[in-house]
């Protein structure tokens, strides 16, 4: 049984599946959501903001306030509650630090423009063929 999930996740609706397919099949697990900023896009823009901000944490939290604020609308709808956490960094390689820490590892199939997926790579790819634990990816 599934006690620990990790469930990673942005603004895109493949992470909103992910997050409800948790819900609907572990009911009874404790739901971590981790958002991930700074990581990699066209450009570096998005790291690049984040590293010139006086705290880079505090600007971590606030823009991962929408993401975190969804996922709590969706759990509430399963009277679930679930833990948020905050990550900097490259979006693969911080899911794959936190794994050791959960039984499985529930991700959406993609995210972002096709732009990004092929500049930046397929963040749920890295995370399938690199996860010391299972990995369920939801689409």
């Amino acid at each position: 049984m599934l006690s620990r999930l990790l469930v990673p996740m942005d603004d895109s609706e493949m992470a909103q599946q992910a997050l409800k397919y948790a819900l609907e099949n572990h009911p009874e697990a404790e739901i971590t959501v981790l958002h991930v900023e700074g990581g990699p896009s066209l450009m570096g823009g998005a790291a690049t903001a984040l590293a010139l901000e006086e705290d880079p944490e505090a600007a971590a939290e606030e823009h991962s306030k929408a993401v975190f604020e969804n996922a709590r609308e969706l759990a509430a709808e399963y009277d679930v509650d679930i833990t948020t956490e905050v990550q900097m960094g490259h979006p693969a390689r911080a899911i794959l630090n936190r794994a050791d820490d959960f039984d499985a590892i529930v991700l959406g199939s993609h995210s972002g423009s096709l732009v990004d997926r092929l500049i930046v790579g397929n963040v749920a790819q890295k995370v399938v063929r690199q996860s010391p634990i299972p990995v369920v990816v939801a689409r």
